[in-house]
């Protein structure tokens, strides 16, 4: 074997070793677009759940929204039933004592 025929190999070497790293990166490449798009259908998927979570979110806001309201009105009914409570309590004091009957003045004649 001479010289140029070990030069020889050594360029031919290096040129498979080119086009396998070629071949690699194209590899590579690929894998990496195939991930992407699994990546892109996952994110997809997470803002549709998204979506659903805001949806089921302002379905709950109402809902919260509306117990305030029965809130409000719960003690709106408190605060008249304590008022007739202490009305009772008024007219039971006066109802326990014994009043003296009114007299009337007899009318002029």
């Amino acid at each position: 074997m001479g010289n140029s025929d070990i030069e020889d190999s050594l360029q031919r070497l290096d040129k498979l070793t080119q086009e396998e790293a070629k071949m690699a990166s194209a590899e590579l490449l690929r894998i990496t677009h195939n991930v992407e798009e699994k990546v892109m259908g996952v994110d997809n998927r997470v803002q549709g759940v998204d979506d659903k979570i805001q949806g089921i979110d302002d379905k709950i806001q109402v809902i919260d929204d509306e117990m305030k309201g029965v809130g409000d009105k719960v003690q709106s009914v408190d605060g008249k039933l304590d008022d007739i409570n202490r009305s009772s309590s008024l007219l039971s004091c006066f109802s326990s004592r014994r009043l003296k009957p009114l007299r009337r003045k007899p009318a002029p004649r």
